[in-house]
């Protein structure tokens, strides 16, 4: 079955749309990379925030979410694909939305080590030292904004 894209703010997610992006999420980034952090950190609920996923019929198989930061960049996060599914170009399709999305606007994530240079790919550079989110080493990423 053809996998379909979904965007939708908070206050359009229904409950059970919203508990299985959040345990794809958690499924990856807690218990699959046996990382105990507090995944769930409030951003989700911000009213401008925007859920981007990709599902098969109603099961999410990734995701990640658009955050709008205080000096007006866009941030790229939690970036997930099933495991299932990776290796299938999942996480491509779902940058390529979101830089759409997104347009000229100032972008920055926090990037796994090992995915810095599928970031760079769309731009993205290093702007930063290494650091620790959870147990997992990041590097902070930019794409600046284009005229």
């Amino acid at each position: 079955m053809d996998l379909a894209l979904h965007a939708a703010t908070i206050d359009l997610l229904d409950a059970p749309t919203l508990y299985r992006l959040l345990k794809l999420r958690s499924d990856v980034f807690v218990v699959e990379q046996g990382d105990p952090y507090a995944e769930l950190d409030g951003r989700d609920l911000e009213p401008t925030a925007v859920h981007l996923w990709l599902a098969r019929d109603d099961e999410p198989v990734g995701y990640l979410r658009i955050l709008d930061e205080p000096d007006g960049a866009a941030r790229i996060g939690r970036v997930v694909v099933a495991a299932s599914e990776r290796g299938s170009g999942l996480a491509g399709r779902l940058m390529d939305a979101a830089l759409e999305r997104i347009g000229n606007r100032r972008c920055v994530l926090a990037a796994q080590m090992q995915l810095a240079d599928f970031y760079g790919r769309y731009g993205f550079t290093v702007t930063g030292p290494e650091f620790l989110d959870g147990h997992i080493p990041h590097l902070p990423m930019a794409r600046p904004a284009s005229p």
